[in-house]
């Protein structure tokens, strides 16, 4: 998907909604486990009735690759089941970070295998690590650029010798690796006020926001802080989706998750003029 199609995505649905498909098979509702492919059949299901609410769907690769070769045929099966609901941008967060031949072949993978829209990246091996990535229309990676987890306090909190923190260096250096057709960066929605100083760093790139709901994160100091005239921001909700309600109300409790969220997007949208 390009970044044409994909703000066109945006203004359409009035969203920036991504639904994080991070199923766990036990926690999957009894009446999904009947199925011969239980975590296949509730990710359609979420998908179905969150695809015209939703931009974009962030699968975590490691919830499927833990269930061996069952897991990784979920993975593509959900995948094509996205692709057939039409304009929806697909995330596989693999969290790569190789270089050489084995950065080109995850990207083959991801990309020419999966035929997913994006893959996240890490970028502390350099540039190439990334460059593998990038020059495919319509591809983008997502770099990692400031994490919600307590252990970014190890690396890109430090401060350099001008005192600036290590990951404000990484963003700027990495912004210019690839346009902002073809990068983004993520950045956690639990610390909004690096947030906004990321948008200052990097004012036309769009940025994937985890941490809304489960983790914290508020939705309204997020597109506050992140929001762009385009959208320029994917705002990722997993848990408070995909468990938002047990038993035979768990699919409707996600629609009516999602739907709230769409709602405060939209309402945010609105009056920030995206729609004109």
């Amino acid at each position: 998907m390009t970044r044409t199609e994909l703000i066109a995505t945006i203004r359409r649905k009035r969203s920036l909604l991504c639904v994080g498909l991070d199923t766990e098979a036990h926690l999957v509702p009894d009446h999904f486990k009947e199925e011969s492919h239980p975590v296949r059949a509730f990710n359609e299901a979420i998908v179905e009735v969150t695809h015209d609410l939703a931009v974009a769907y962030k699968l975590n690769l490691a919830f499927y690759e833990a269930l061996g070769d069952a897991g990784w045929l979920d993975l593509e099966a959900t995948i094509a089941y996205i692709r057939s609901k039409g304009d929806c941008f697909i995330i596989a967060d693999a969290k790569r970070g190789d270089i050489g031949n084995t950065a080109r072949k995850y990207a083959e993978a991801f990309f020419d295998v999966l035929d997913v829209d994006a893959v996240t990246l890490s970028p502390y091996m350099g540039k190439d690590s990334i460059s593998p990535f990038l020059g495919r229309k319509g591809k983008w990676a997502i770099v990692l650029g400031v994490t919600s987890n307590s252990g970014a306090e190890d690396l890109q909190f430090q401060p350099m010798s001008d005192g600036r923190p290590l990951y404000e260096m990484v963003i700027e250096r990495v912004a210019r690796w690839g346009a902002t057709d073809e990068l983004m960066f993520v950045v956690g929605a639990t610390r909004p006020e690096v947030l906004a100083e990321v948008r200052a760093i990097a004012p036309d790139h769009f940025f994937l926001v985890p941490g809304v709901g489960a983790q914290g994160g508020s939705l309204e100091v997020v597109l506050t802080a992140g929001m762009t005239h385009e959208g320029g921001l994917l705002i990722n909700s997993s848990r408070g989706i995909l468990y938002a309600g047990t038993g035979q109300e768990a699919i409707p409790a996600a629609r009516q998750a999602a739907s709230e969220l769409q709602r405060a997007m939209d309402h945010r949208m609105t009056i920030a003029g995206i729609f004109r």
